[in-house]
């Protein structure tokens, strides 16, 4: 049965010359799963607000063609209508809480459609249960996590039993553990249950494997339709930028991409090219260091009290009043220039660790060092745009270290993500001097950058582009990030973080090396092999193996 069915329908959103969406026709069954894939701009939250009824009823705009979802026309029926049958979830959860409790605002869609007060009860404790956010029911919604936010709102759109579920970028501020889990929840109300999915991503290597189908978006515009591996195939001469990185390593290797963990292994087994167990640096140490201090899978390199530091973390607890504890005696030195990468699940503590070194928090208990300024940018580059031009928002001096001067006329906010972040980052880290008339008066250049989830709802290409500007920063950078991919590329050590402390501290090989949740597709595939993160390093390992064999 067709459940969403799309007929030549183009778009335009008010004031915006370019289309959003030009002569899409599209249909989808009831029970598939589909991943809608694309580069940043490529239609894809536009055509799952179509879907929804939010383009054109709340968003305006010139719109052509239709759109029918069970059986509903959305020229007819608006957002409220059809959210018996449609549940969303955009990329921004906070913007989508109404409630004080988790649990009102999980209760809130059934009780709009008239849901007696035991179904209500049941649909409340399902979701929770579902979306492990049960022991948050009684908290304030004010007082959540992005992460546990982004849970909630999941679970409130999934309470109401929709027969299609929009999703976009679900899991952008969710750690790899609750990543992984959502895809399979969504994977198994797909089977259980029928639910019809549509999930937009950036993050391909996490879904791929579990969809049905995918849809490819070029400019607004249907540019592949089909199976996830003919996806990848198409994606490799088409849109380099949506290929996977176990797509890549196969590639390299002559090997026809796959999606996923297991196929790509599968491939590489067919072609006598997965490589054995093999010992994965820094292991043994991380065993002997974790048996020596009695904590289990702990390894700390080490980090000489009297060496120079950027910053430096002595044994800092950050406790809570009636709340849990932040940050737990947390030691840590960062070196003047060191790239270093923050990860731990949600509310292991890494916002609070970069508060404190920007002096928006103080420690409860112990000492945070710093060499100079502290410059932070937060989760959402947005919030730090409040000027009518690009050109008031920091010095001439600033926009050209950023590579925005050509940009100095736009607003702000018409700018692409990518463009939002480097605007952002140019306004707190300033033009690195305080001398001269285009300069930021009394904002010198920091002594440490820290950056919590930059690339959050960013396409690969803006990650490309953010990886190699930080690298041209000569100071301390601290990203914190769920990304593994992304601290591969960046970082020249990784930090993780459990409880609000240092569980691991090492060269990224170390740390993102023979892992399950917290390791690159490329890791996660050779199974840790020769401490190969990236797909170019890990083709250049079973070359080799492939040539002395």
């Amino acid at each position: 049965m067709t459940l969403v069915r799309i007929s030549e329908l183009s778009y335009r959103y008010p004031g915006v010359i370019a289309p959003a969406l030009d002569g899409v026709s599209l249909e989808v069954n009831a029970g598939e799963f589909v991943v809608v894939a694309g580069a940043s701009g490529s239609g894809k939250s536009t055509l799952l607000r179509a879907v929804s009824g939010l383009v054109p009823h709340f968003y305006g705009g010139a719109i052509s063609g239709s759109v029918s979802v069970a059986g509903n026309d959305t020229r007819d029926h608006g957002p409220g209508d059809l959210s018996r049958d449609v549940g969303t979830l955009f990329q921004d959860p906070e913007t989508q809480i109404v409630m004080g409790t988790v649990r009102a605002e999980l209760a809130f869609g059934v009780q709009n459609h008239g849901w007696g007060a035991a179904a209500v009860a049941r649909a409340v404790e399902e979701a929770a249960l579902a979306l492990a956010v049960d022991g948050l029911l009684d908290r304030p919604t004010a007082e959540l996590s992005g992460g546990e936010l982004q849970r909630v709102a999941l679970g409130a759109t999934l309470a109401g039993r929709p027969a299609v579920v929009c999703l976009d970028e679900p899991t952008s501020q969710l750690d790899p553990v609750a990543g992984d889990e959502l895809i399979g929840l969504l994977r198994r109300l797909n089977e259980d249950q029928d639910l019809t999915v549509i999930l937009a991503e950036h993050r391909l290597e996490r879904c791929l494997a579990a969809a049905d189908r995918v849809i490819g978006m070029l400019d607004g515009r249907i540019g592949f339709d089909g199976s996830p591996a003919a996806f990848l195939i198409w994606a490799l001469d088409a849109a380099p930028y949506l290929v996977t990185p176990g797509a890549r390593l196969l590639s390299r290797l002559g090997l026809d991409p796959q999606p996923g963990v297991k196929a790509a292994r599968a491939a590489l087994r067919a072609a006598r090219l997965l490589p054995g167990p093999v010992d994965v640096p820094g292991q043994e140490s991380a065993l002997k260091v974790g048996r020596e201090t009695g904590s289990r899978n702990r390894f700390l390199s080490p980090r000489h009290a009297d060496s120079p530091s950027a910053l430096r973390f002595d044994r800092v607890w950050h406790e809570l009043r009636d709340g849990p504890v932040a940050l737990r005696g947390l030691s840590l030195t960062v070196a003047p220039g060191e790239r270093v990468a923050l990860m731990g699940r949600n509310g292991a503590g890494k916002s609070t660790l970069l508060r404190h070194a920007a002096g928006l928090m103080k420690p409860t208990r112990g000492r945070v060092e710093v060499a100079g300024r502290v410059a932070l940018l937060l989760q959402n580059p947005t919030d730090y745009l409040v000027h009518d031009t690009v050109a008031q928002e920091t010095s001439a001096g600033a926009l050209a270290r950023f590579g925005l001067s050509e940009l100095a006329d736009r607003h702000p906010r018409d700018l692409s993500g990518g463009e939002k972040q480097r605007l952002a980052l140019a306004i707190v880290v300033g033009d690195g001097s305080s001398a001269g008339p285009d300069a930021d008066p009394g904002l010198e250049e920091p002594a440490v950058l820290c950056l919590d989830e930059p690339t959050r709802g960013m396409d690969r290409a803006a990650k490309d582009e953010l990886v190699a500007l930080l690298r041209t920063i000569g100071v301390a950078v601290i990203v914190a990030t769920h990304d593994p991919e992304l601290a591969a590329a960046f970082a020249d050590r990784v930090v993780l973080l459990a409880d609000g402390a240092v569980i691991a501290d090492g060269a990224a090989a170390e740390v993102l090396c023979g892992g399950i949740y917290f390791a690159t597709e490329t890791a996660r595939i050779l199974g840790g092999a020769g401490g190969a993160l990236l797909p170019e390093a890990g083709a250049a390992l079973l070359e080799r193996e492939r040539v002395s064999a």
